[in-house]
């Protein structure tokens, strides 16, 4: 299947941060610029926080728990959010794949209800978990995107525009499973693009998830543990003009353990329009390559259609 490691995408640390960062220090200048350049050459960066800061070995432990779950308890999740129900890896396009997807899960409502279907008798720390895992990525989130709007040198009025954007999130949990015939590495999760605004994961020790660059090599990536991996989606791509870079990704399973990888995705609200900042278009260098469009309709129309390029196919200029 022949993936290629010629080239490693820029691994940033952010375990320097904590509530007391200035933004307008030169040291949050300096990785505004880092991310920006990460998420414009590669769209995507692996991330270094202080795990003391994260719950991660906790949930992958919980996610164990969860996906040994009896098959019937587990298909009880049901969501009419596309891509949020439970997906018992009979898809003939994703086999080796299981997945869960909770809208909105920092809510505790939807924490509480989701843990109790599971085990009805109650999970509380699985709940707790789950809420603060969440919480937290949710706060990294939004500093990503305090950067890059810092990174574009963009108008603070832009803060509350891009905001909109992460109005809606879901957290999901992902299992892959080992192939039957272990001698080739089989693909689990086919190539795509991310529709959302930005994809934060985190995984355990089996590695498996590879990005297609723009000179078209596939990197399989190296994450190291208490690393998480940021991905730009359809939506801030197309926010910014092009800019910004929404990679092709996909994961393939060799070996004989199971990958286990759990990951907030940010979607912006169905109504929210979506239109490129004038300062992020010129006529010389960045022409406008998107026209402004309803994000719901976008969706919309990749879900009827499932095409590759379902971006430009919609909104391109």
């Amino acid at each position: 299947m022949g993936s290629e490691s010629i080239e490693t995408i820029p691994c940033l640390d952010f375990s320097i941060y904590d509530s007391r960062f200035d933004q307008g220090s030169e040291e949050w200048k300096n990785m505004s610029k880092k991310v920006r350049e990460a998420c414009e050459n590669y769209g995507c960066f692996i991330l270094m926080y202080d795990k003391n800061n994260f719950p991660c070995e906790n949930m992958l432990m919980g996610m164990k728990d969860l996906f040994d779950l009896p098959e019937e308890i587990k298909r009880k999740h049901k969501s009419d959010v596309p891509f949020s129900s439970y997906n018992g890896g009979d898809s003939p396009t994703i086999p080796l794949c299981q997945t869960f997807g909770i809208h909105d899960a920092p809510i505790q409502d939807n924490s509480l209800a989701f843990t109790n279907l599971m085990w009805p008798q109650g999970n509380p720390t699985f709940c707790e978990t789950l809420k603060a895992m969440n919480t937290k990525m949710v706060e990294l989130h939004s500093l990503i995107l305090k950067m890059i709007l810092d990174g574009y040198g963009l108008p603070k009025q832009y803060n509350s525009t891009i905001e909109e954007l992460k109005y809606h999130s879901s957290f999901r949990f992902m299992k892959y499973k080992v192939p039957e015939i272990n001698k080739d590495c089989e693909i689990a999760l086919v190539p795509h693009t991310d529709k959302n605004t930005l994809t934060i994961l985190c995984q355990n020790e089996v590695q498996g998830l590879e990005i297609l660059t723009k000179a078209n090599k596939w990197i399989q990536l190296d994450i190291p543990q208490g690393g998480f991996i940021v991905i730009v989606g359809d939506a801030l791509k197309a926010w910014s003009n092009g800019r910004l870079h929404a990679p092709t990704h996909r994961v393939t399973m060799c070996g004989d353990k199971e990958r286990y990888s759990f990951g907030l995705f940010t979607i912006p609200k169905e109504k929210v329009k979506i239109e490129v900042p004038h300062e992020l278009v010129d006529d010389k260098m960045h022409p406008l390559r998107y026209r402004s469009f309803k994000y719901g309709d976008y969706l919309d129309y990749f879900v009827s259609t499932l095409k590759e390029n379902a971006l430009e196919a919609f909104i391109g200029v």
